[in-house]
């Protein structure tokens, strides 16, 4: 498993713990209202559970790891009307977007790299990636037709992500 240093582990016995923390980590989320949403993400969001379970008839111990990832989303600057902090965000947004499109080409070629080091995000996520990771994708779009590119370029990521090979 990819392992962060600083991250602070907690042990939970519950789904109310979990849902608190959870909710702990969603506060610390930043959005900036656009033209586009009132609250936009400007900012990814991931949050994983390490489940460690014994089989109490055979003693078999399994560790596994389940990661929810939200992605902020790809805005045009031109449709956003966001100020120039606002255009920054968007720029580090969609180079981190760009940086995990690479890592999922790279996934669904089957290549023989894979560059998992070219960001933050695509070194968080490796381990939901490759290897003998499941990964899902969930979209979500706009019916309205002014977002019909926005739309699209989510569907194809989402389609990228379907050919990955582990």
């Amino acid at each position: 498993m990819v392992v962060i240093n600083g991250v602070t582990e907690v042990d939970i016995t519950s789904v109310a713990q979990c849902e608190e923390l959870f909710e702990k980590g969603l506060s610390g989320r930043k959005t900036r209202k656009t033209k586009m949403n009132d609250e936009s993400s400007r900012s990814h969001l991931v949050f994983s559970l390490i489940i460690d379970s014994t089989n109490v008839n055979t003693t078999v111990r399994t560790i596994g790891k389940l990661s929810f990832v939200d992605l902020a989303g790809s805005e045009k600057n031109s449709k956003t009307g966001v100020d120039k902090q606002g255009m920054e965000e968007a720029n580090a947004i969609n180079t981190s977007l760009s940086a995990l499109g690479n890592v999922i080409a790279a996934l669904s070629e089957g290549a023989k790299f894979v560059p998992y080091r070219n960001h933050v995000l695509t070194k968080l996520m490796k381990d939901s990636l490759g290897g003998t990771a499941k990964t899902l994708m969930f979209v979500n779009a706009s019916p309205s037709i002014y977002n019909e590119a926005e739309t699209k370029n989510s569907l194809d990521y989402a389609t990228r992500v379907k050919k990955i090979k582990n």
